[in-house]
């Protein structure tokens, strides 16, 4: 999607529209119809959907506006420069989404009654997030994500860890939901979706209005790894800036553009972490402790090496073996935690569907597989046949 940022109603020239649209999608003018502008105010979002019509060798602009009060976490109104996707390649590539394609995935929408959505970081690229395992993935730039028992076991990969993220942090909940997000919060409040769940920690689905299940956790919350007690991550983030001052002061120096700071060694990555000198954090980081028992604070989040907790696998399972159709978006389900679900969905009877840029572990058994960007297909969803409805 191209989002087009402003503070009152968007008025925007066919020159300027194309030429924008032309600086994403260069040579395929015949797409601007898939793509959605959007203007933030105080009071909510507005999208609206240009569509372009030939007349006489001449073009007009047609404007749909749809009102978006999303019901979850707020949408804040952060600024991110425009060639943030572009210049730092996060959405894979892929054709856009055919019309057989769409029509495929309204017909799975429409023959269930009770269909389970499980959402992988696929969603999230677009609204600039990185994935894994994509060719633009954070493998691809050879990084390597803490396991949990490298986490629990060594103080030096805990200072590691938080000083990264804690440098990050700004950037990442700058993100806001794309097109998908919203899209399939409509679809749910529609009671098109009896049940979604997501592998994503980062609740971009909770700022568009939906309310998933989080497999693996979230971001959002930092948790004691002995006694459980839990706090707000903008908490933690105060208790760090508090414990390292003059650090904390030089990270939030860096702006979005910044390359580097020579004085403390840090230096901005394009996906959107932060490579620091380990001298800088090796002796001069500290780490808060558990307010309640000074135990070891950690995101609540399922790292790799670490298990779902009992109770949320079992209630991801009981919806994944009990719903009439399972759709997998945006996960190429390498994790078990993931492929285990729509395994059990297809051998429960259930029909599955995949719509996911590149090879998938359930490609072998699962029917129907469609390679396209989730935020050129899934909002064209919303106006086909039965499933037509207006943007909530």
């Amino acid at each position: 999607m191209a989002a087009l940022r402003c503070l009152h109603r968007p008025h925007i020239s066919l020159k300027l529209a194309r030429g924008f649209l032309g600086t994403i999608l260069p040579g395929k003018s015949p797409l601007l119809n898939m793509y959605n502008f959007r203007s933030i105010s105080k009071t909510g979002e507005t999208l609206w959907k240009p569509r372009f019509i030939s007349t006489k060798g001449s073009f007009k602009l047609v404007q749909t506006t749809y009102r978006i009060l999303p019901t979850g976490a707020k949408m804040e109104n952060k600024e991110i420069p425009s060639d943030f996707l572009r210049d730092k390649m996060m959405v894979p590539n892929s054709d856009p989404p055919e019309v057989g394609d769409i029509d495929r995935l309204h017909q799975f929408f429409d023959r269930s009654s009770k269909l389970v959505v499980l959402t992988g970081a696929g969603i999230s690229t677009e609204s600039g997030i990185p994935d894994y395992r994509s060719p633009n993935g954070a493998y691809s730039t050879g990084f390597r994500p803490i396991t949990h028992q490298e986490f629990i076991r060594y103080s030096r990969a805990r200072r590691r860890y938080w000083a990264r993220s804690y440098a990050g942090w700004r950037r990442f909940n700058a993100a806001q939901p794309g097109p998908a997000h919203i899209a399939l919060a409509s679809l749910e409040k529609a009671g098109r979706i009896d049940f979604m769940m997501t592998q994503n920690v980062d609740r971009l689905h909770h700022r568009a209005g939906s309310n998933p299940l989080e497999l693996h956790g979230t971001v959002y919350v930092v948790a004691c790894t002995e006694c459980g007690f839990s706090l707000p991550r903008s908490s933690f983030q105060d208790q760090v800036k508090s414990l390292n001052p003059k650090w904390a002061e030089a990270i939030e120096s860096l702006d979005y553009d910044s390359r580097s700071d020579k004085s403390f060694g840090m230096k901005q990555r394009p996906d959107g972490d932060i490579e620091i000198d380990e001298k800088f954090w090796e002796e001069e980081f500290h780490i808060p402790t558990c307010d309640k028992c000074n135990g070891v604070l950690k995101p609540d989040v399922v790292f790799f090496g670490d298990n779902v907790p009992k109770g949320r696998a079992d209630r991801a399972m009981k919806a994944a073996k009990e719903c009439d159709a399972f759709l997998v978006l945006g996960s190429a389900l390498m994790t078990m935690s993931a492929f285990r679900l729509i395994k059990a969905a297809h051998e429960g009877g259930a029909a599955t569907a995949i719509v996911n840029i590149g090879a998938t572990r359930a490609d072998d058994f699962v029917p129907l597989k469609i390679q396209a960007r989730l935020g050129e297909i899934l909002p064209r969803l919303l106006s086909v046949g039965s499933l037509s409805l207006p943007v909530v």
